[in-house]
């Protein structure tokens, strides 16, 4: 059987699918339609824009584009993910805070609020850092700073066992791109299983949910690309520029920051996000009742209601 095509991830919705060249690449945006009638101008909303998290695309935020209004909110396939451009390079911290600030401008804005989950909020951070003037806010599920990331993943042997087994798996080199694919994507679903609450995993969304993303991953490309993002993440500590962008990464981040983490998340636990304060001390820290890894899929009532919330109060 041939692999799936990207235009798979073109799934239909209160939304609209559109290409836009950012960073001298191509991404599939996916833009909610609900609230857009209204009489202000497209460019005059403020511009919410969602990263997805590891494994995923835009699909992880379809209860955020269809439960988020009076803004313009717009969901990335990330570089290398569903139908966006699969380059073989550009999987580092800067050229993705890049992407985000290129795809702001793209869009026809000055600024915007990014939301992001795991990966994506790695992607938030440093384009708070990185591109300050075009960042107005940013809001993390289940995405700690990178550097109290590191620091808890180091020292607490129980946010270690978490993180660093999976992360030194993706290091060799095609084993995991052949594993994360075959049997159409079943690892995936084991992945995501082993991180997600019990609630969400017995319901027809969660099924729905790992049909989509087990075809996604199987995109020529998708699989590799995915475990580029781990594979920097590691391999450039070892580096010059990943110590670089670590020594960037501990400015202060100025913009109002609001983080969600689910409090049966087994993979992200508590510490990092109490280490987090330091590079964020007057943000705010709201723990999901009920949720796993992926709060915003699985209680996604309780996150719409807090990032809708946080949004508010940016318009005064």
């Amino acid at each position: 059987m041939p692999p799936p095509d990207p235009s798979i991830t073109r799934i239909d919705g209160p939304w609209r699918h559109l290409q836009v060249h950012a960073n001298g690449i191509r991404f599939h945006v996916v833009e909610g339609t609900v609230g857009s009638e209204g009489p202000q101008p497209e460019a005059e909303r403020p511009l919410v824009i969602l990263l997805h998290g590891f494994g995923s695309f835009w699909w992880s935020w379809r209860h955020q584009l269809s439960g988020l209004a009076d803004a313009r909110v717009v969901a990335v396939d990330l570089r290398g993910y569903g139908d966006s451009d699969k380059p073989p390079r550009g999987y580092d911290g800067w050229t993705l805070a890049g992407d985000t600030a290129g795809l702001i401008r793209a869009l026809g804005h000055k600024s915007a609020t990014l939301v992001g989950h795991a990966d994506g909020g790695l992607v938030c951070w440093a384009t708070a850092v990185l591109h300050p003037r075009m960042v107005d806010a940013i809001a993390l599920v289940s995405s700690p700073h990178p550097v109290a990331l590191r620091a808890s993943t180091l020292t607490r042997r129980d946010q270690g066992r978490a993180l660093l087994p999976s992360m030194l798996r993706y290091q060799l080199p095609a084993w995991p791109e052949r594993t994360l694919t075959q049997h159409d994507g079943a690892e995936l679903e084991r992945l995501v299983r082993s991180r997600a609450g019990a609630g969400w995993q017995a319901t027809p969304d969660f099924s729905d949910t790992m049909g989509y993303l087990r075809q996604a991953i199987q995109i020529p490309g998708a699989a590799h690309c995915a475990l580029e993002y781990q594979r920097w993440a590691v391999r450039s500590q070892l580096r010059g520029e990943g110590r670089r962008f670590m020594r960037s990464m501990k400015r202060p981040v100025n913009v109002p920051v609001l983080h969600l983490r689910g409090d049966a998340d087994p993979y992200v636990l508590a510490d990092p996000v109490t280490r987090t304060q330091r590079y964020a001390p007057h943000g705010r820290y709201v723990s999901i009742a009920g949720a796993g890894h992926f709060g915003h899929e699985e209680q996604p009532g309780a996150v719409n209601e807090q990032l809708s919330r946080f949004l508010a109060q940016l318009r005064g």
